[in-house]
């Protein structure tokens, strides 16, 4: 077990990552999907606001790493140069039953009810760029999810009693971020459909279109 003080140097290395990816949008390379990060800068920050009235303490940085990055890359999606990923109508139902997790915190408000809440609610909006980083991980920054997975291992291992306000969120952050890095650092969707690799500069006209395509199939 590691000594607590290492969560501080899991949320620098955390935060490391959140600059890449927010470097990244501001040049144009990666397209954030607004509807993902702006829940999953809500759903952490609610997280983390039940860690400390639990009594998580100094561990609780890593949520509150994983939610105050995510509103940065929000506002930095406002500047980019080639704006923002196109959002559909499953991205709108999934931040409907996503927000719907979060407001069972408000009604409830009893801590192991709202992490829960909280973590349902992140997944939901992890969904839209799930699947953008499968098809069309040239639109992403690695760099972000595997810095976050580090910090929540890092969080893991300082942890000296396993509850569940100490241990849910850093072990969701974990498989999550792990799954976002093999997406896009193995681009495995696009190794199984045999997908070629597309310059970054048209990858968003081309993934509307293939959008609008997968709309017809679904209607016609």
């Amino acid at each position: 077990m590691l000594d607590v003080h290492f969560v501080i140097l899991g949320a620098v290395i955390g935060t490391w990552g959140m600059f890449a990816y927010i470097r990244d949008t501001l040049r144009g390379v990666t397209q954030p999907h607004r509807v993902t990060w702006a829940l999953w800068a809500a759903a952490p920050l609610l997280a983390f606001a039940v860690e400390i009235h639990s009594g998580v303490g100094l561990r609780s940085l890593m949520t509150f790493t994983v939610g105050f990055g995510p509103l940065l890359i929000l506002i930095a999606s406002f500047w980019t140069p080639t704006g923002s990923w196109k959002i559909s109508p499953l991205d709108y139902a999934c931040a409907v039953v996503s927000v719907a997790g979060l407001v069972i915190w408000l009604v409830t408000r009893h801590g192991t009810v709202a992490l829960v809440a909280s973590i349902a609610a992140d997944a939901l909006a992890a969904a839209p760029t799930l699947r953008k980083s499968w098809r069309w991980p040239e639109t992403e920054t690695a760099a972000a999810y595997i810095t976050a997975a580090i910090n929540a291992a890092v969080t893991l291992l300082t942890v000296s009693r396993f509850t569940t306000a100490d241990v849910a969120f850093p072990i969701y952050i974990l498989f999550m971020a792990s799954m976002e890095t093999v997406f896009i650092a193995g681009r495995v969707g696009q190794r199984l459909s045999g997908r070629p690799r597309r310059a970054t500069a048209t990858i968003a006209g081309t993934a509307e279109s293939e959008l609008r395509g997968d709309q017809h199939e679904v209607t016609g």
